[in-house]
């Protein structure tokens, strides 16, 4: 249906290079970074607490890391276009159903003649899970796969320009959510951003496409000149997740990037408590984000580029180099040398993130099986974020300090480099 990206007079692939970032930039209102926002306003409307509200939003997408390995399965199954399709509608249902959780809260509590902050909170909880699975993992996953399906040896080159207008398409975003707030209110602002993603979806239906081989092409842009080219095409093994599972490579890969989740998401998330403790103004706390982020962006568009000729392992070491400054850094604070050493670190490891969490899987386990692994992987990144924020507040009021955080880190670091020793690319 529609449009043959084998008539098209360029390569397809960039097409789904663009729509696929734009795929990936329109699940920001089921990411932390766009429900973080919302904190405030939606919180005080249904009557909770700061904690009961983080402890929704951690339930719903700890509840969400757990099942998202099976939208991988989907995707191998059914392909990126109707995966990402239904996700995108599902995501805008979602943001209704959030613009209205003050409405039910109220309708639920009349029905039932009780007044709990317990009915607000179970909403919330299931709202969370919907946004959570359906915007951070499954629109965000099949985006990214639909682009690294349709290139091979060009795949570092398109994952920079992707990671860059992402990089400050996220960055960014913060400002103009707020403003849709400001000006519509948090129910507007949800649902303005609902009539986007449903927009989205039928750009996603139109624009998506499954595997390059299913149009007589091959990825990067290569014509198959015949059928038996087509089939030469999957040259390297291809993994199932079972197998992958089976490769040390599969396991050290995947906890560097849960790390970089839990202690990015931890550090975000308490980032003036965490200064506070040190003496530090709010104003200095916020600060380390422009930088931490030019030092990301700078890395993650050079080590795209040279992706294709470099070994990923290199990347992997660095990636775990960038964790260890990050918590030098953070047990160092109160030193003149800690804030730059927690930019640095922080900026090498979103940098090399961007990176590894995309190239890594389709290079070491090829494409058959790309939404199982990845999927496994993202449920990873998705329960160390979730746990993060909690983690966080209870080590601070337990000890009264962020500094057990830091060895934790560095320890954790430490079993990464002796591990990785033998983590080789499995083709």
């Amino acid at each position: 249906m529609g449009i043959n990206p084998a008539k098209t007079p360029f390569f397809y692939g960039y097409i789904v290079l663009f729509i696929g970032t734009i795929g990936v930039y329109c699940s920001i209102p089921g990411q932390t970074i766009g429900v973080s926002v919302f904190t405030d306003p939606v919180k005080d409307a249904l009557g909770l607490s700061r904690n009961q509200f983080s402890n929704a939003y951690m339930i719903g997408t700890i509840v969400s890391s757990l099942v998202i390995g099976r939208a991988g399965v989907w995707f191998d199954k059914y392909g990126a276009r109707y995966v990402a399709f239904f996700a995108a509608l599902v995501l805008a249902v979602a943001l209704f159903l959030c613009s209205w959780s003050a409405h039910m809260s109220n309708f639920i509590k009349e029905v039932l003649h009780i007044d709990t902050w317990l009915v607000p909170f179970g909403i919330m909880t299931v709202l969370f899970f919907i946004l959570r699975f359906a915007g951070q993992g499954v629109l965000t996953m099949a985006s990214r796969n639909v682009i690294m399906i349709w290139f091979d040896k060009h795949r570092g080159k398109v994952n920079a320009f992707s990671s860059v207008a992402l990089s400050f398409g996220f960055s960014s975003s913060p400002l103009w959510v707020d403003a849709l707030i400001e000006n519509g209110g948090w129910q507007g602002a949800w649902q303005y951003l609902g009539y986007g993603l449903a927009v989205m979806s039928v750009f996603i239906f139109i624009f998506y496409k499954d595997k390059p081989e299913k149009y007589g092409l091959l990825p990067d842009g290569v014509k198959a000149s015949s059928e038996v080219t087509v089939e030469k095409v999957p040259e390297r093994k291809q993994f199932t997740l079972k197998e992958a599972k089976t490769t040390r490579a599969f396991w050290m890969y995947g906890l560097i990037l849960a790390f970089n989740s839990f202690f990015i998401t931890g550090l975000t998330f308490h980032i003036v408590s965490i200064f506070a403790s040190e003496g530090f103004p709010k104003s200095d706390a916020i600060a380390i984000f422009l930088p931490a982020s030019v030092v990301a962006v700078s890395i993650s568009t050079i080590a795209n580029f040279l992706s294709d000729y470099l070994q990923l392992r290199l990347y992997l070491y660095l990636m775990i180099l960038g964790g260890i400054v990050a918590s030098v850094g953070f047990l160092c604070l109160s030193t003149a040398a800690g804030i730059p050493l927690l930019v640095v670190g922080f900026g090498m490891m979103s940098g090399f993130f961007a990176v590894l969490n995309t190239i890594v899987w389709p290079r070491f386990y090829g494409r058959n099986h790309l939404g199982a692994i990845t999927g496994k992987v993202m449920s990873f990144l998705i329960l160390a974020s979730a746990l993060a924020p909690s983690i966080f507040s209870l080590c601070f009021s337990t000890f009264g300090s962020y500094q057990l955080l830091g060895w934790l880190g560095l320890a954790f670091l430490l079993f990464l480099v002796l591990g990785s020793v033998k983590a080789h690319n499995p083709q």
